[in-house]
């Protein structure tokens, strides 16, 4: 029986740590072939700028090579340049930046500064967040990847606000740390060797673009969040922890039981239900989050762990759960 042929996908932006961790995956995924759509000069210095990439591929690839679904590894104001133009052509596109993961151009100009675009592109695009926004992935010609913080956190907190067991008013405190390459592949002063080693650092402190992606999908309201971002020493990773109070005294089973019975069809979610808490180890070159619990009923107080891969669950291998969802695959083919 003659296998059948692959679909082909494209990539711009494979050579950043994201595009890198994607083609990867896509390598060894059995229906697809990824087509590499940028050529960057130089890139041991840095390379060349997207956006001349971009260009190399609009006036090379005018029907679009055959490709039916393009990634986009690329910074923001970059994909607002290829969308929609792909989208033209009649591809699908999954983007990896933030360029259309919020709803609205206030949105966008309040935590991006600048003006959106294609407001059109905004308001239509799907956010990927597979285990919450599944049917409208499947329709969807634009996909928005999440980001990697607010994948860790609202996989946390979405259930808990879904069964009411939040007390909002006492407020959600997430405090979250990642590894460096969640800044990317570009070198800055902060994210030098010399800077990051033997370090540890807070920034963009109540100003975190990835906030109202959190809002949005759990439903809290800006007030009722506090999240801080912290630069780990390491290369990859993020683990969240996050506080808040119960509305009535819960014990850490009951709480492990409304997760349990959210995610329990979820391939890529795993919950911990033994007071134990995951670690980076535990979810390193996986697509896995891993959530564990621990809560004290007499005060009320409980405390969620969260731990995801910031290139695979946080970036690339959340794109290919979208894409496997875009072309009728198995969700988890090239990821398990």
């Amino acid at each position: 029986m003659q296998a059948p042929s692959k679909i082909r996908v494209g990539i711009i932006g494979y050579t950043g740590y994201s595009g890198a961790e994607l083609l990867k995956i896509l390598r060894r995924h059995r229906r697809v072939e990824p087509v590499l759509l940028e050529h960057r000069r130089n890139v041991g210095e840095g390379g060349c700028a997207d956006v001349a990439a971009a260009s190399l591929w609009q006036a090379d690839m005018p029907a679009g090579d055959g490709i039916s679904v393009l990634f986009l590894a690329t910074p923001p104001e970059v994909s607002l340049e290829l969308a929609p133009p792909a989208l033209e052509r009649g591809l699908r596109v999954i983007d990896l930046s933030g360029a259309f993961r919020l709803r609205t151009p206030e949105n966008y100009r309040r935590w991006y500064g600048a003006e959106h675009p294609r407001p059109d592109l905004l308001a239509e695009a799907a956010y990927g967040l597979p285990e919450f926004c599944r049917d409208r992935i499947r329709r969807a010609r634009l996909v928005a990847n999440p980001g990697c913080y607010p994948t860790a956190a609202n996989l946390a907190l979405k259930p808990l606000i879904e069964a009411d067991v939040i007390d909002r008013a006492a407020g959600v405190i997430c405090d979250a740390k990642s590894g460096v390459s969640g800044a990317g592949k570009k070198p800055t002063p902060k994210t030098h060797f010399c800077a990051v080693a033997e370090n540890f650092s807070a920034y963009s402190i109540l100003e975190h673009r990835h906030v109202p992606e959190v809002l949005l999908t759990s439903g809290l309201a800006l007030g009722e969040f506090s999240f801080t971002a912290q630069l780990l020493p390491l290369h990859r990773g993020i683990l969240e922890t996050i506080y808040f109070r119960s509305k009535e005294p819960l014990d850490s089973q009951s709480i492990a039981a409304i997760y349990q019975a959210r995610y329990r069809n979820e391939p890529f979610v795993r919950v911990y239900s033994d007071g134990a808490v995951p670690d980076l180890h535990a979810v390193a070159h996986s697509n896995f989050c891993d959530v564990g619990i621990r809560a004290d009923p007499a005060s009320r107080r409980v405390v969620i762990v969260s731990a995801i891969d910031n290139l695979v669950k946080g970036a690339a291998g959340q794109a290919v759960q979208n894409m496997n969802l875009l072309l009728g695959f198995d969700e988890g083919e090239g990821l398990q």
